[in-house]
């Protein structure tokens, strides 16, 4: 079993994603290796951005989408307090 994915979906110019920002790190810090934790900037126009906004259907930022296994888990959108993460991530590293 592979480790669970969180992707934050922010851009530069996005308030909340600058108060999520901190959440994220200090989530990163509690949980270490144990998730796999990616930042997509959809501030910045690639390829592998707007596939990833369409995959996942990323209408407001903040949004954050956890996948396990490339199974998707659960997609918040909004800003999301370390308890709430926590809640949803630790019985998926437990698997």
């Amino acid at each position: 079993m592979g480790k669970p994915v969180l992707m934050d979906f922010f851009a530069e110019w996005c308030g909340p994603c600058h108060q999520q920002s901190p959440i994220i790190d200090e989530l990163k810090a509690k949980m270490g290796d144990r998730v796999d934790i990616r930042k997509i900037d959809v501030g910045i126009d690639s390829e592998q951005t707007r596939q990833y906004a369409a995959k996942y259907d990323i209408q407001f930022v903040p949004t954050l989408v956890i996948e396990k296994d490339g199974a998707l888990v659960q997609k918040l959108v909004g800003v999301q307090d370390l308890a709430r993460l926590e809640s949803i991530l630790t019985p998926l590293v437990e698997q």
